[in-house]
């Protein structure tokens, strides 16, 4: 059997338990989610084992720090990923909730109500953690899903679904609702987003040229971010503590993320006294600087920025930075060269943040806190099947409702249309 016959029953076999999970109770879903979290940690030894493995051929690549980071597992965020999963299962299902109804005057009654999506595929790079989140809300919004991760994380991968995928038939929940390509051949790839009579829906998570490259070939409908672009403006009215405070956690706790700086604005009056406090700290962590020519006059040392530079995602501790005038060319600044990610303002003048806050147009946008927090779990959605920077369906951190659609139920006693 060819590979393409080999991914094509993968996607039949998940269309088909889709069906099978639209019938689940949601108490059997909960349950199965639950073990799920139990599996992670019970097989957490295997895991850890496969992700070294993964770890070790990075490094022999020559993969950046930051990359390692987002493919490295520990015994912490093993339980992280577990607690994620027991969250889920905690929240409320999506699953027939009636979003509206009204009644007609010819006494017809119509529902608007969430149905799941169907059949979701999952391409992903680096972090094996997607594989149990992805799984986790997939099935408790009803749909099945298809797992494809990237050649870097192939042996954890594997290891997290074996691991969520024991106990699922015990509820009731076919092997094939939570299903994984292990094959890292491109033409895998091309089968699972060209096969629109399985697929309904496909979500990239990884670098801007997987991510175009999914949008370009799928034939199936595509929820994306193509990169995240984020922005912190230091405004002249800001806390500089709180600035300082709020820039270093976006840069630097997890430089290879989505949800961390790229680039840094400073208002022109507060910038002599900001910026070399900032560059102190940043520095200190290993940050290299980029700097437009008012940021030099201040920052020595400082590398010139160039234009590539505004738009860069480096995904690594380096920094680009810039001196405006004011909010108005920060907020100008970021609708051009950012990602419509996610996007901070320190300020204590209400009216300027309120000003950036409707302006700017991300899907994300902050007042007086780190970027960082653009995720699911912190969100209290207890996960995050992606972050989306479409504006049509979905924006932001997608979770359950997001995995829904919708259709329209109409009761009637007997009406025909006249």
């Amino acid at each position: 059997m060819g590979l393409r016959e080999k991914v094509v029953n993968i996607l039949r076999d998940a269309k088909e338990a889709s069906r099978v999970l639209a019938g689940i109770s949601a108490k059997d879903k909960n349950r199965a989610i639950a073990a799920m979290a139990r599996g992670l940690l019970k097989h957490s030894g295997d895991i850890l084992l496969s992700n070294a493995k993964d770890l070790a051929l990075a490094r022999k690549k020559g993969l950046s720090e930051a990359m390692i980071d987002r493919l490295m597992l520990t015994e912490t965020r093993i339980k992280e990923m577990s607690d994620g999963l027991k969250a889920v299962a905690g929240l409320k299902d999506p699953v027939g909730e009636v979003i509206k109804q009204w009644r007609r005057p010819n006494k017809l009654l119509i529902k608007k109500v969430r149905v799941p999506i169907g059949v979701i595929g999952i391409i992903y790079e680096s972090r094996p953690n997607v594989t149990s989140d992805c799984s986790g809300l997939c099935l408790k919004s009803g749909n099945a899903c298809v797992l494809r991760g990237g050649s870097e994380a192939v042996r954890s991968n594997l290891a997290v679904h074996r691991a969520i995928t024991k106990d699922l038939a015990k509820y009731g929940i076919p092997a094939s609702a939570v299903s994984m390509i292990d094959r890292v051949d491109r033409k895998a790839v091309d089968t699972l987003l060209t096969a629109p009579e399985f697929v309904d829906l496909i979500i990239p998570r990884g670098g801007e040229g997987l991510i175009r490259y999914v949008a370009k070939t799928s034939t199936v409908p595509v929820i994306k971010h193509y990169k995240g672009v984020c922005h912190l403006y230091v405004d002249k009215y800001a806390d500089m503590k709180k600035a300082l405070d709020i820039a270093y956690n976006a840069k630097v706790q997890r430089p290879g993320v989505c949800n961390a700086i790229e680039t840094l604005l400073v208002h022109k009056d507060v910038a002599r006294k900001f910026l070399p406090m900032a560059a102190v700290a940043l520095r200190k962590a290993g940050v290299e600087l980029r700097g437009c020519e008012k940021t030099r006059q201040i920052l020595k040392g400082v590398k010139k920025a160039k234009e590539e530079d505004w738009y860069a995602e480096y995904l690594d501790l380096i920094l680009a930075v810039k001196v405006v005038e004011d909010a108005d060319e920060a907020i100008r600044f970021i609708n051009k060269y950012g990602s419509n990610h996610s996007d901070a303002i320190v300020t204590k003048n209400k009216k300027i943040a309120g000003e950036f806050l409707e302006r700017v147009d991300s899907s994300c946008v902050y007042h007086n806190a780190s970027t960082r927090f653009t995720d699911g779990y912190q969100f209290g959605m207890g996960a995050e099947i992606g972050i989306s920077t479409d504006k049509i369906h979905a924006r932001g951190p997608m979770a359950l409702e997001e995995l829904c659609t919708y259709k329209y139920i109409i009761l009637g006693s007997g009406q025909v249309r006249i």
